[in-house]
């Protein structure tokens, strides 16, 4: 954490029943609020709005699972600041690593090292709760995520060039990072 900075709480959220309407609320009002911000968190296309994010999250939390899929909100205040989905393949030969997926903090509350506070935590999480070995994502390229996460011990294993076009004459290449070990 950063000094000097608010004190975070981090909820695990591991089954549907978990997610009460007014924390679903927040969790979609965060992803538009990032997305439209230019954040990388799964809609390539702002401007959205609630409606277009709720199907989405809703697939998310009908996921969620305590051996294979869960959501880590951190909070500041009372007031949800950030969260991400961690998942895991129950397969046998790849169940040893997870994937993170919706990355995300409230813009209004960057700089207060809640990126970094969530990421400290679904590694612990990962490791000590999931039995997780490694964790792997994928970031879009051209937004300084690469960095981000490679300040915090990930390894960028390879990328894909040109797999995301945001627009025309706009192509990104998606980031392929990995965290091991945990």
């Amino acid at each position: 954490m950063v000094a000097d900075s608010p004190t975070f709480h981090f909820q695990q959220l591991t089954a549907p029943g978990d997610v009460t309407p007014r924390l679903r609320r927040a969790l979609a009002e965060c992803w538009v609020e990032v997305t439209n911000a230019g954040g990388a968190a799964g809609f390539p296309f702002p401007p959205v709005d609630v409606t277009t994010v709720t199907p989405d999250l809703d697939r998310v939390i009908d996921l969620l699972s305590p051996d294979t899929d869960r959501i880590l909100t951190a909070t500041m205040d009372g007031n949800l600041a950030g969260w991400l989905n961690v998942r895991r393949d129950p397969f046998e030969p790849i169940a040893h690593w997870g994937t993170l997926h919706h990355v995300q903090t409230r813009t209004a509350v960057r700089g207060h090292g809640i990126g970094l506070a969530l990421m400290n935590e679904v590694r612990r999480v990962a490791r000590e709760e999931m039995g997780l070995e490694q964790l792997h994502l994928a970031a879009r390229g051209g937004v300084g995520l690469e960095d981000f996460y490679g300040r915090l011990g990930w390894k960028e294993v390879g990328r894909w060039p040109g797999a995301l076009r945001l627009a025309p004459g706009d192509d990104r290449d998606e980031i392929l990072m990995l965290l091991a070990p945990l």
